[in-house]
């Protein structure tokens, strides 16, 4: 077996230095095989899952590959996530590999949330087009960006604002009472289903939209109120964010997914759980990443920009990423050479990695 050498790489932001401590916000842990430099590497980032020691890095690292799974400030750190500084943050890991890992090229692997994270990087790369959310400077590190050669997305979400509206329960009547339900829109209500009816379903996917954009609107009134005090931002919870009528209901695109289930585990209790996407925010925060109206994190646009070869993979016993969401990732990249292909697994693929390892690797040596 190829022997894996780990070394761990910290280094500071455009946008902030060492903390206090010592540590370095920018951080991950670059595999690559034992022996002379590899001259391809993949780098695979999240907005908040800490991605150092990804579960696909030993596996290309084995096969020839250097892997950065890299980490950005916000690690951990969901509640304060902005696009344009993750994306200065994930540049300082692509340039360290062309830099000083002496790698020539760089594959950008979006799996799950990273999906629409990596895209925006390569959007931006390419098409510089992201700019700062309400009230923040332009940030000049990400109008220099160097661009990845290839892009892979592995069980990728379509973007942040669309999983959270898919997945939030719109039965909410009070955002500040996670107990609070109108019983008509209560997706855990029998009298409602399973099998949810296509009336249910329009009307559901209505009421999670305007849920979404209610919220949009009291942050941004809120920013204004806050104008001219000593609070620039302020924190707030959102409640009951697994509750997409998917999850439940296993006849709403079937697949080879467990039923009724999701990322959490049953959905009326993780709905009702302390763990979910979103649930720590501050308003500006929510108007980078999940807000439907302002929020850049969207994937279609910057897939339109994306035209390097790319290989899109969904596991179709993934819990909560749907064939839906594979195909439109799919077909809005640009690249006139784009493959999609299928594992039969669930999101984290843990009983076929080895495999998916083959297919990256023989779809980067055709390439």
């Amino acid at each position: 077996m190829t022997e894996v050498v780990r070394e761990f790489v910290g280094l500071p932001s455009p946008l902030i230095g060492r903390a206090g401590a010592g540590g370095h916000p920018c951080q991950g842990v670059y595999h690559r095989p034992a022996g002379a430099p590899p001259k391809t590497a993949f780098i695979a980032t999240h907005y908040n899952i800490d991605f150092s020691e990804h579960y696909l890095a030993e596996h290309m690292a084995a096969r020839g590959y250097g892997f950065l799974g890299w980490n950005t400030r916000f690690r951990g750190a969901e509640a304060y996530f902005l696009l344009d500084h993750a994306l200065a943050e994930i540049g300082v890991g692509v340039r360290w590999l062309k830099e000083q890992a002496g790698v020539e090229r760089v594959i950008l692997l979006g799996n799950s949330g990273g999906g629409s994270l990596m895209s925006a990087y390569q959007s931006q790369a390419v098409e510089p087009n992201v700019t700062p959310v309400a009230g923040m400077r332009p940030v000049p590190a990400i109008e220099d960006l160097p661009a990845g050669d290839l892009y892979v997305a592995l069980a990728a979400h379509s973007g942040r604002p669309e999983v959270l509206t898919a997945w939030m329960d719109p039965s909410i009547t009070d955002e500040t009472d996670a107990l609070s339900v109108d019983p008509a829109l209560d997706p855990f209500n029998p009298e409602n289903g399973p099998p949810f009816s296509a009336e249910f379903q329009t009307r559901y996917r209505a009421a999670q939209r305007a849920r979404n954009e209610r919220i949009t609107d009291w942050a941004l009134e809120r920013l204004a109120a806050l104008k001219d005090t000593r609070a620039r931002d302020q924190l707030f919870n959102l409640h009951r964010t697994w509750a997409d009528l998917r999850m439940i209901d296993p006849s709403i695109e079937p697949s080879d997914r467990k039923p009724n289930w999701c990322y959490q585990g049953e959905p009326v209790k993780a709905n009702y759980g302390v763990f979910g996407i979103g649930s720590l925010c501050t308003l500006r925060t929510w108007l980078s990443m999940w807000s439907l109206r302002t929020s850049q994190c969207i994937a279609a646009p910057h897939l339109a920009r994306i035209t390097v070869p790319s290989l899109v993979i969904h596991a179709t016993a993934d819990e909560c990423v749907y064939d839906s969401d594979a195909r439109a990732v799919f077909d809005a990249l640009a690249a006139q050479d784009k493959r999609l292909e299928f594992v039969k697994d669930e999101h984290y693929v843990r009983n076929s990695r080895p495999q998916v390892a083959d297919l990256i690797d023989g779809w980067v040596r055709e390439h």
